[in-house]
């Protein structure tokens, strides 16, 4: 029937919709969320009452604790999506005292879980909580209220009838910001089209999009790279900059945090760009510009230069053009020369890696 055919059709376009959304949302690394615990319950006013027994007295219970809210980092969620869909989150409210002294039950603590890097602020005065590094690590964001307390508390020897109780407080309420930076070890660094994804591909297990135009990548991916036995390190893959990316050209620097967290970066450097497309020295000193905008301390983190696609030239001539970068830039630090196509060179870069993580680490040890 044309009525069953025309659902048909709105069900398809709803779904392919659906598909397009959840693609899209894919990866999401900031969200805003409203947190509330659960209020104290409130004293109870009640008096013994029973046949045969002369004496009554006042026998309120308390109220019970509020609940808490508590964010939970756990390994397994890589994004902060979920939090685009459910913004606000509210943890139980303690119930109110009763007679024959029975305390009201106290309410359930809420627990959130996140991604493991999410670091946490006030929305308002963007002070930073917390920082969940850790699996397992818990932060609690907003405390419950403290019950109430029943009229049981307040009998003396004087005060025979009190009638006294105290009102549960209120639970905390705030306003979070929270922000997703991955965790790894070394952070790639270059222009589009520079290799980056070609890189991880060639040295992890990582399959990030690859292809012939650029902003191929368009959100970050991490790839485990195994050197030897008990001696692995994390690559992180950011979308590549452009000049004028601290002023939102290209994709901006919105994904630059990432790297905040890395120990070593790796500075990847096409040594054979398309004809017309910039100079290797000038596009270099560039991104270098552009990290120093984003922050200094950034900038000033131990940087590798990688100088890629070697392989497009003859040796001679790859060997003189990378001597022409090495000097037009005057670099003193580390050099590679990799083709991330055919895996030349990456064993060796991977390798001296490993060593200099092993060496940072033992460094960290050593300082008080």
């Amino acid at each position: 029937m044309p009525g069953h055919r025309y659902f048909g059709e709105l069900r398809i376009a709803y779904n392919r919709v659906a598909i397009r959304r959840q693609t899209i949302m894919k990866f999401v690394d900031e969200a805003s969320v409203r947190v509330s615990a659960g209020n104290g319950g409130h004293g109870c006013v009640s008096f013994r009452r029973e046949k045969f027994v002369p004496l009554g007295g006042p026998d309120g219970g308390d109220g019970g604790d509020g609940g808490s809210v508590w964010l939970v980092a756990e390994s397994g969620i890589n994004t902060l999506a979920d939090f685009r869909v459910q913004r606000n989150y509210k943890a139980d409210g303690g119930m109110q005292g009763s007679g024959r002294n029975c305390t009201g039950k106290s309410g359930i603590d809420l627990e959130v879980p996140v991604p493991i890097g999410t670091v946490v602020a006030e929305r308002d005065t963007e002070e930073v909580i917390g920082d969940l590094t850790a699996n397992g690590q818990r932060l609690l964001v907003a405390k419950g209220g403290v019950h109430g307390l029943g009229n049981t508390r307040f009998k003396s020897s004087t005060n025979r009838s009190p009638r006294q109780f105290t009102r549960g407080t209120p639970g905390e309420s705030r306003f979070l910001n929270l922000e997703m930076k991955v965790l790894a070890d070394v952070g790639l660094l270059g222009l589009p089209n520079a290799g980056k994804s070609t890189l991880i591909r060639s040295v992890s297990a990582a399959r990030p999009k690859v292809a012939d135009y650029p902003f191929t990548t368009l959100y970050p991916n991490l790839g485990v790279v195994y050197v030897g036995p008990q001696q692995s390190f994390v690559v992180a893959d950011v979308p590549g900059l452009i000049k004028g990316a601290a002023d939102g050209a290209g994709l901006g620097i919105q994904f630059l945090k990432h790297l905040q967290r890395t120990r070593l970066l790796w500075h990847i450097v096409d040594i054979a760009p398309m004809e017309g497309t910039g100079d290797p020295v000038n596009d270099a000193r560039a991104i270098v510009a552009e990290l120093e905008k984003f922050s200094p301390d950034l900038a000033e983190r131990e940087r590798w230069l990688v100088l890629n696609k070697q392989d497009l030239m003859l040796p001679d001539e790859a060997e003189r053009r990378c001597q022409e970068i090495v000097d037009g830039l005057g670099w003193q630090g580390p050099v590679f020369r990799i083709s991330a196509l055919s895996n030349e060179g990456t064993k060796e870069l991977a390798g001296a890696t490993a060593n200099q993580l092993e060496k940072l680490t033992e460094e960290k040890k050593e300082r008080p």
